[in-house]
């Protein structure tokens, strides 16, 4: 069972309408709700290639609560902290006739010192049984930037393997505490060493994997396509759709103990076939796998 934790889990909202005019009432001809937020997707891609997982984290209110159905409805496990305070929305209006999309998004919700405890406690049970932990994405309001540290040491003292995709001080607590696998953000690209642990960079056609082994690339050949190529450029490792499905791409691997060849190889083809709408395209996949060239030590 490989577990997906995502603190700060957001729902998304789309509006379409024919017209937006500020200042008047606005019919809306669909409306849709999906669960969004980096573990999430991560979720949903792992259990699209027929892992056992679950969605864990902290989530409340009604949003919350269709967040749970949304990842029901996907196949996806869920157990969630439950928190009083309501999960944030992150609401996308389309005008049709503009061609315009609009947004707002919703504070965090604060997270109370209660709820992390009880938190602390569901997560410690998730660790018995587990193949291996995803943390990632950003915090709630009242969390603070060493949580990923504490979570990530509950992990190693149960034998669990972490892999950690964060930024900013919440990154450098986590990867202070040995994860097997750190995924920095773009702005983090300067953390080359993380006690001990592996870290995946961008590299121009793919990417680095810095393990203790030694250095790793991995890159997509000319023949896998104009599309892959574009979506594999070192600056993609910052687009979100990419990202959360290299993310994923490097999970099984840590899990199972794959060899980094066969790691990468598989992390690559996921991230340079999911589509923007998080999505993997498993037939791309399948045609990008053997396209992926990796180069190593020795």
């Amino acid at each position: 069972m490989i577990v997906t934790l995502t603190l700060n889990p957001v729902l998304h909202v789309r509006y379409d309408a024919e017209r937006v005019e500020l200042g008047s009432i606005n019919r809306v001809s669909r409306v849709r709700y999906a669960a969004g937020g980096r573990g999430l997707v991560v979720a949903r891609l792992l259990q699209k290639f027929g892992h056992d997982v679950v969605a864990a984290g902290l989530a409340g209110g009604s949003a919350g609560e269709l967040i749970r159905n949304d990842l029901s409805r996907a196949g996806v496990a869920t157990q969630f902290t439950p928190i009083t305070a309501e999960s944030r929305r992150l609401v996308r209006i389309s005008d049709a006739s503009a061609g315009t999309a609009t947004s707002f998004a919703e504070p965090s919700p604060y997270i109370t010192t209660e709820e992390l405890g009880r938190l602390a406690a569901d997560y410690r049970g998730l660790l018995d049984g587990a193949t291996a932990v995803v943390l990632c994405g950003s915090l709630p309001d009242g969390l603070p930037p060493e949580i990923y540290g504490s979570l990530t040491s509950y992990a190693a003292g149960a034998g669990v393997p972490v892999v950690l995709d964060a930024g900013g001080s919440a990154l450098q607590h986590g990867a202070a505490r040995g994860p097997a696998l750190v995924i920095p953000e773009l702005a983090d690209a300067g953390l080359e060493a993380a006690a001990g642990s592996s870290v995946v960079l961008a590299a121009r056609g793919g990417v680095r994997a810095l393990t203790p082994e030694g250095e790793w690339l991995a890159e997509i050949g000319p023949a896998g396509g104009a599309g892959a190529a574009g979506r594999s450029s070192g600056g993609e490792l910052d687009r979100a759709w990419f990202r959360d499905a290299l993310v994923a791409g490097f999970v099984p691997g840590i899990a199972l103990a794959w060899t980094w060849p066969d790691t990468l190889r598989h992390a690559v083809a996921l991230a340079a076939s999911a589509l923007p709408d998080g999505e993997a395209d498993l037939a791309a996949y399948e045609v990008l796998l053997p396209e992926v060239t990796v180069t190593g030590p020795g």
